[in-house]
């Protein structure tokens, strides 16, 4: 069975009035936990769960890592909030170190404008051949996990009129977007270098493909999602990744070829995806026609439902999807809290409880779940977390 794990970052918040706090190097320097790892900007902080390969330790884990967040923001003055971009105007200030400062120098305000946080799901494979293999299998479908995962409506105190704002920030890096089918290995470590000879990215930790080849684990990473507002869906959003990554490699092993959808047309498909969220027309990767974006993510369920039934995971999968889909996207929920609370500070007030609820999702369903998740915050092992990933 494959392992996955789930990073998420965080933004940091005034308690008070919502706004973007530069407490991220204060509560790295807590030092509470090796997994609460830096970002490019002050105003965030990031946790990485272990490897699993069971969900309800997944689920357990991506709650307990909520809740370390927290619980480090506390003590540093702010507190967490899964939202994907800032609902108040921010003005965010570049973590310290050689790296990020040159990384603020070369991208201008590209750099000093980015104040995103997205979800990351990673999943084993055997080696690179079986991993680029996969990256030219699941490419088409990656659209439908930016509408899952949209959360980030708000941009400088505006409604953008997106559902997934942050992915249109977040692509504004010129290494940032789909790619085209690599083929093999070796053309996926070529393209890879010659990139890095061209002298625009800092180091290889630049490299943002939507999916890549980690360069850290033996597993691909797949970077296209909001981090979530519920712990649910990015459990959900775990689930549908490993389902995506092994029906991969099986077509592979069988001698299917990708589907052939060129990048400038996938890019279309992100965008449509950004836009509407759940709640417009996503393309559907097998008809090639827009359809409900519920239809989508049905079909996609249905796609990996042999590898999710597998894991004994179909039920859990499909139960977590038509909650989201009945209940909505952290997006749905943010313009929903504004338009009964009238204030952002609220909207950020109510994400930051969301954020750290840690009751009625699986992972307090699942019988291995402490009960109160805060005690155990500190107990976990290093997993994926790293502090120079982006």
């Amino acid at each position: 069975m494959r392992t996955f794990g789930v990073e998420e970052e965080f933004l940091l918040v005034d308690a008070a009035d919502g706004a973007p706090l530069p407490l991220g190097q204060a509560v790295f320097d807590l030092g509470l936990d090796s997994r609460i790892t830096r970002e490019i900007k002050q105003e965030q902080i990031e946790t990485g769960t272990r490897p699993h390969d069971n969900v309800h330790d997944l689920a357990v884990d991506v709650v307990r890592c909520r809740a370390m967040a927290d619980d480090a923001a506390v003590r540093a003055g702010a507190r967490a909030a899964a939202l994907a971009t800032s609902p108040l105007p921010a003005l965010p200030a570049c973590t310290n170190g050689a790296r990020y400062e040159e990384m603020d120098h070369r991208f201008a305000i590209t750099s000093k404008e980015q104040l995103t946080c997205g979800c990351h799901v990673h999943v084993s494979v055997d080696n690179d051949d079986e991993a680029v293999a996969v990256l030219d299998r699941i490419r088409v479908w990656l659209p439908v996990l930016i509408a899952l995962s949209s959360n980030s409506p708000f941009w400088n105190g505006t409604d953008t009129g997106y559902a997934s704002y942050r992915w249109q920030a977040w692509s504004r890096w010129p290494m940032a977007g789909p790619s085209e089918i690599f083929g093999t290995a070796e053309n996926y470590h070529a393209l890879v270098e010659g990139l890095l000879e061209c002298g625009v990215p800092v180091d290889l930790g630049q490299i943002y493909f939507d999916a890549r080849l980690s360069h850290h684990h033996p597993t691909v990473e797949i970077r296209v999602g909001d981090v979530c507002l519920y712990s649910d869906d990015a459990v959900l959003l775990a689930l549908l990744t490993r389902g995506l990554v092994e029906t991969a490699a099986r077509e592979w092993r069988q001698g299917i070829p990708p589907r052939p959808m060129p990048a400038a047309v996938l890019r279309l498909t992100y965008w449509r995806a950004s836009r509407f969220g759940m709640d417009g027309n996503l393309l559907h990767p097998i008809s090639g026609q827009p359809q409900d974006a519920s239809a989508v993510a049905l079909a996609l369920l249905q796609y990996v439902r042999p590898a999710l039934r597998d894991t004994g995971d179909a039920e859990i999968a499909e139960s977590l999807l038509r909650q989201l889909l009945a209940r909505g996207t952290g997006c749905r929920r943010q313009r929903a809290s504004l338009l009964m609370r009238g204030s952002l500070s609220d909207v950020v007030s109510d994400a930051v409880r969301i954020t750290n609820l840690s009751g009625g999702g699986i992972a307090e369903r699942h019988e291995a779940a402490p009960r109160d998740v805060r005690q155990h915050a500190m107990a976990g092992t290093v997993g994926f977390g790293r502090s120079n990933r982006s």
